[in-house]
């Protein structure tokens, strides 16, 4: 038996496809030196020393997002520790982005994982499946696209260490429908903002409880990159301490802080239980960030320095790498390494157009010491929240969604989309109320 068991293991190792893991992709189609070199992953390994399922957990649950009517994407972590791999060779020396330092423990062999997909719980009959390996170079995540599915179906999808009955929760999906189908009705979960120390993310389990949704979009600030001590909530007094337990920076930080949201029992079923389509704002990376700085951190030598030695564009990477690893997103057609703007064409109801206005080419913006200066240039004609490239993309996706007759259009973006006038609280000297998009008086409807 011990032999039939060992054979079943060796066989699926040799099958399993290393770039079926979404995960070793660069976050960009167009720049792919800032992915993992599978050549180099490969060479590394050692015969004889890949972990047992015995050592093996899915620490952190399953997640599915950014359905489409065919396919849709599956996440899961299994790793032999909890703690994430602490790789922050991104910051320091004459490294590739993103591989293994020189003293920093890498894994010597791939775990190997399988998945399949199915209409019953039970996987009675296998609709979608695949092998695929993961390694410490992506924290042990593993992202994979389930193809060739029904439109606007739930399927129930799970994972299991390959040769072995180690399996991950049970995960519930859903595919969105053809863009051509007449859909009458779609529930959505809409969320933001949610910070670790602040409370308990109970908004997130509700729905799954009464099972009242379709899909869950969330416009940006999934974690907080503060550390928790009171700076921006206070985490302490109920066990809310997100880790690692300072402002973060390092490829590290942004996995570990990832990571420590996932360990909240409501978020989880969520991510579990509905495919999520989400979208950052500026706290996945900094406060206040534009496309080249944050207010906290500017390229300055005195911001290189008072950061730890940390550039405005690694930190950036770093959080956008480790985004990427932990969350169930497609890969776009990027023409940089930061686009994440991309749409969904849900039936005849709605086209949902998910926009960036933080991170890939926002003008600058009021970093706390600028208030004055943007103020006095908010009305100038070359400014943005967008770039010229998204906005332009942007009116498109609107033209063709009316062309196509969608009955909506439904814009997920990280701005309020009407004026707020907080001149009652602050006074008439300088109301923060200047620094909008002109969009907002084009468009009616936001989430």
């Amino acid at each position: 038996m011990r032999s039939a068991i060992s054979l079943l293991s060796f066989s699926s190792l040799a099958l399993a496809s290393w770039t079926q893991n979404l995960n070793y992709r660069s976050p960009s189609d167009h720049h792919p030196g800032l992915g993992i070199s599978l050549h180099k992953v490969n060479k590394r390994n050692v015969p004889g020393t890949q972990y047992t399922a015995s050592q093996l957990n899915f620490t952190h649950g399953v997640a599915s997002g950014d359905p489409y009517s065919d396919s849709v994407i599956l996440w899961t972590r299994v790793a032999p520790m909890f703690d994430s791999v602490n790789d922050n060779s991104t910051v320091s020396g004459y490294v590739p982005l993103y591989s293994h330092g020189a003293n920093l423990t890498a894994s010597t062999a791939p775990v190997c994982v399988q998945f399949k997909v199915s209409k019953s719980s039970k996987f009675t009959h296998v609709e979608s499946s695949g092998t695929v390996y993961t390694s410490s170079d992506v924290d042990y995540t593993v992202k994979v696209e389930a193809k060739n599915l029904t439109a606007f179906t739930r399927y129930y999808y799970q994972f299991n260490v390959c040769g072995s009955n180690k399996t991950s929760p049970l995960g519930r999906t859903k595919t969105a429908p053809d863009a051509n189908d007449y859909t009458a009705e779609v529930g959505l979960a809409v969320y933001s903002c949610s910070n670790f120390p602040f409370g308990f993310f109970n908004a997130y389990g509700n729905p799954v409880r009464k099972d009242s949704v379709d899909y869950v979009i969330h416009l940006g600030d999934y974690i907080y990159e503060y550390a928790g001590d009171g700076d921006y909530g206070y985490g302490y007094s109920i066990n809310r301490i997100p880790k690692p337990e300072r402002v973060i920076t390092t490829l590290y930080d942004y996995r570990e802080r990832l990571a420590t949201y996932r360990t909240d029992l409501d978020l989880l079923a969520s991510h579990q239980a509905y495919p999520w389509i989400p979208v950052w704002d500026d706290h996945e990376v900094s406060d206040n960030t534009y496309r080249d700085g944050a207010s906290e951190l500017n390229n300055t030598e005195a911001s290189f320095v008072s950061d730890g030695g940390v550039s405005v564009d690694q930190r950036k990477m770093n959080a956008v790498r480790a985004y990427f690893e932990w969350m169930p997103i497609r890969q776009v057609e990027m023409d940089d390494n930061l686009r994440i703007w991309r749409s969904f064409s849900i039936g005849s109801l709605f086209d949902l157009v998910m926009l960036d206005t933080r991170q890939y080419d926002r003008s600058i913006t009021d970093l706390y010491w600028n208030t004055d200066y943007v103020h006095d240039i908010s009305n100038d004609a070359g400014r943005s929240m967008m770039g010229s490239r998204q906005e332009n993309w942007f009116y498109n996706q609107l033209t063709q969604s009316a062309n196509r007759g969608a009955a909506w259009r439904i814009i997920g973006s990280q701005t309020v989309f009407s004026r707020v006038n907080e001149s009652a609280a602050y006074g008439n000297t300088n109301p923060l109320d200047y620094d909008v998009s002109k969009l907002k008086y084009h468009i009616p409807i936001s989430l």
